[in-house]
């Protein structure tokens, strides 16, 4: 099963749920507002992919910290417990098949 994780009113994640709906391929939306980031499933994440793909350094939230918190991300541990207190740093949508973990809208990747 596919799983898009996002927050709904992102406009990548709303073009990424239309282009599952429209090529009728089944997912289950996770709505990190709602729903929190589960801490493992963010390490797996970051096993696969990098902290570095995952953290959203262009986003409003992270121009919203403050420059000692920007500064404090430098590896695994502190990316990830920035991702966990605020969701909304994170890429989005990450789309999470059986053998593939994408960030992005990238449908060319969602087979």
């Amino acid at each position: 099963m596919t799983t898009l994780y996002g927050i709904p009113n992102c406009e990548t994640v709303k073009k990424s749920r239309a282009w599952f709906d429209e090529h009728h391929r089944p997912y289950i939306f996770h709505d990190f507002k709602k729903q929190g980031v589960p801490e493992q499933t963010l390490s797996t994440w970051i096993t696969a992919l990098g902290w570095e793909a995952l953290v959203n350094k262009k986003g409003t939230t992270w121009r919203q910290l403050d420059a000692s918190t920007q500064a404090s991300v430098k590896d695994a541990a502190s990316a990830q417990a920035l991702m966990l207190a605020h969701p909304s740093i994170i890429k989005r949508p990450v789309v999470a098949q059986t053998a593939r973990i994408t960030v992005g809208y990238v449908p060319q990747d969602w087979v």
